[in-house]
């Protein structure tokens, strides 16, 4: 498995051919061929597994992309890779690797500008996001991008936005102990009751309720 962390590669494989950045990973099965090339600034972790996980197994895709907290995590591992060598937190590394890796949502690789979207939303979660300034973002007009974003993600915008926003808040309702305040502020939204409204509509609960 090859995970761009900053740059891309360029790679050919049986079933695709292109470019695969940052935020993506492609598949390398035993003894396929395949050729890559990479600027010289491009980094990027391969992990070699003696078996995929069963969401892997289970799709002919060998280009999907990976979720934030993920990337993340990569981005540890090469700093402490680069740091020290200790076989016993390699191998802890190599599992939680593994872990993260099942729990993925195989979702296709994205045009590049909608890439740019994603990592936007992802980064200014906590912010007032528009159509306007997203579009900006990937150099589209607002009909261009609600066009193409529909077309690879299968929801809208702001559905989309929606979705990644009332997950990030049951996370913190259950892992953290910051009042619903802070957590409907965390997640973009300024109106306490609007936030819980939300929530309800997805959830089927309050905010504080859930997190009781």
């Amino acid at each position: 498995m090859v995970l761009p962390l900053r740059g891309a590669i360029e790679i050919e494989l049986d079933g695709f051919a292109g470019r695969v950045a940052s935020g993506e990973c492609v598949v390398i099965r035993s003894g396929q061929q395949h050729h890559f090339t990479a600027d010289e600034e491009a980094r990027f972790v391969v992990a070699d597994m003696h078996r995929l996980p069963e969401n892997l197994r289970a799709t002919d895709s060998c280009v999907f992309r990976i979720s934030g907290p993920l990337l993340q995590y990569l981005s540890f591992v090469e700093t402490q890779l680069g740091h020290q060598v200790n076989d016993a937190l390699e191998q802890s590394m190599f599992a939680t690797f593994a872990l993260l890796l099942a729990e993925q949502r195989l979702l296709p690789q994205v045009d590049r500008r909608i890439r740019q979207v994603l990592q936007v939303i992802d980064m200014r979660l906590s912010e007032r996001l528009t159509l306007d300034e997203l579009a900006q973002t990937a150099c589209l007009s607002e009909t261009q991008l609600k066009k193409l974003f529909r077309q690879q993600i299968g929801l809208s915008v702001m559905q989309y936005l929606t979705r990644v926003r009332m997950e990030k808040a049951k996370a913190l309702l259950q892992h953290t102990d910051y009042s619903v305040q802070r957590i409907a502020e965390q997640v973009g939204y300024s109106d306490l009751s609007a936030f819980s409204r939300r929530f309800s509509a997805s959830f089927g609960l309050s905010p504080t309720r859930f997190s009781r």
